[in-house]
């Protein structure tokens, strides 16, 4: 793994935009716009690396499963904030029943600098982003300025055979892709945008439509469209603790298709998504496999040996892009947060020439599908980073 810098292509802003990343830039707190899309630089690979890493993916991937149904067999939802029992039952139901529901991607957060193991640092397998620079710019960007080259990257065809070999798990009618009118970048836009694509490319017929303008019909007790159509199945790019907690959540729950439910709404992704994306999965991880290589230490009633250690990163259960994530230094005095958190040993991000790295993996189904990196100035990955691409020596 290296760094390289480089020069950007002539007019590569307006190229990646037609290329679907229509949110090339970041504003930055100063208020001064900065590349989000940086083709300053870009990270090589040797192939035996990548090989090892899917397989490190892959590994990862099924001792999640693992750890998720450790959780539903020994009823241990209330670790992962998960108290009220209706939702801890439909959960345990959903997981039972994950062979009757669609399910389609997810991406692990790696810890890698060419040396050492990969180390896990979450798994984000409900409403995983950076999904569209990772499967698109970055191919074209290779295509264009490395003719010939290679890239770990099939996102785009696991994609839509993914969606070919889930359709018939659908309930009759159209798939609704919903995103938040919340978002202001246009990155779940674009997100579910290019998800809807694929899926057409799989055949399906779809609609999108915003999950602000999802409609509750009183009359018949279902979720409707804007044009008052029953929404039978919804990709939804909006995080089940968010949906099952908002206004219309007893609803939600109410309608809930866990497989072969005939008048009710069938989510995407399912709801036992929850237990892979709540980082009391990484406490449970490393109780099962405890010294893993590719694991790192974490707890959920606190720090433990770590505040005499390596130091610790301190994580809301639930939260995203580095929003509450806390780093205690070795030596600092321990301090344990009034908020349920998860403990995990302190593993500062490899830094190349000044940049902190972080590798996105992407897991389609069961298997790995690809790499996004991500840049950022500080030791947290946050909404400032930096999205490089890669490509494979």
């Amino acid at each position: 793994m290296q760094r390289h810098t480089i020069e950007p292509r002539p007019g590569w802003q307006a190229t990646v935009e037609e290329q679907g990343l229509i949110y090339p830039l970041t504003r930055h707190p100063d208020g001064v716009l900065r590349p989000y899309w940086d083709e300053s630089a870009y990270y090589s690979f040797s192939l035996s690396e990548i090989e090892a890493l899917e397989e490190v993916v892959e590994e990862l991937h099924a001792m999640c499963l693992a750890a998720a149904a450790h959780i539903v067999e020994r009823d241990r939802f209330a670790e992962l904030g998960i108290t009220d029992p209706v939702l801890a039952r439909l959960v345990g139901e959903s997981w039972r029943r994950r062979a009757e529901l669609p399910s389609v991607y997810g991406r692990f957060d790696l810890r890698y600098d060419g040396t050492g193991p990969a180390r896990m640092l979450e798994y984000n397998a409900d409403t995983p982003t950076s999904l569209v620079e990772a499967a698109s710019p970055q191919w074209f960007w290779m295509e264009e300025r490395f003719p010939g080259a290679d890239q770990w990257n099939s996102l785009h065809e696991r994609l839509v055979a993914a969606w070919r070999r889930q359709a018939p798990l659908l309930p009759p009618g159209p798939l609704h892709f919903a995103h938040s009118d919340g978002d202001e970048l246009g990155e779940d836009l674009m997100t579910v945008a290019y998800l809807r694509e694929t899926a057409e490319q799989a055949g399906i017929r779809t609609e999108a439509l915003s999950v602000e303008r999802i409609g509750w019909d009183r009359l018949s007790g279902r979720f409707v469209d804007e044009r008052l159509r029953f929404i039978r199945s919804c990709f939804k790019l909006y995080p089940w603790e968010w949906l099952t907690t908002d206004r219309f959540g007893p609803q939600v729950l109410a309608t809930l298709d866990n497989g072969g439910s005939s008048g009710s709404t069938c989510w995407i992704e399912p709801a036992w998504k929850m237990l892979l994306s709540n980082k009391a999965l990484l406490a449970v991880l490393w109780e099962l496999y405890p010294g893993h290589p590719n694991l790192l230490p974490a707890y959920l009633d606190g720090p433990r040996e770590l505040a005499d250690g390596p130091g610790y990163v301190s994580k809301p259960l639930l939260g995203r892009e580095g929003a509450g994530v806390l780093l205690h230094e070795p030596g600092a005095a321990p301090l344990v947060r009034e908020e349920s958190c998860c403990y995990q040993e302190l593993a500062p991000l490899p830094d190349f020439d000044g940049n902190r790295v972080v590798l996105g993996a992407w897991v389609v189904e069961d298997e790995a599908a690809g790499l996004g990196i991500r840049e950022s100035a500080g030791p947290v990955t946050d909404e400032y980073a930096r999205f490089l691409p890669h490509v494979i020596r």
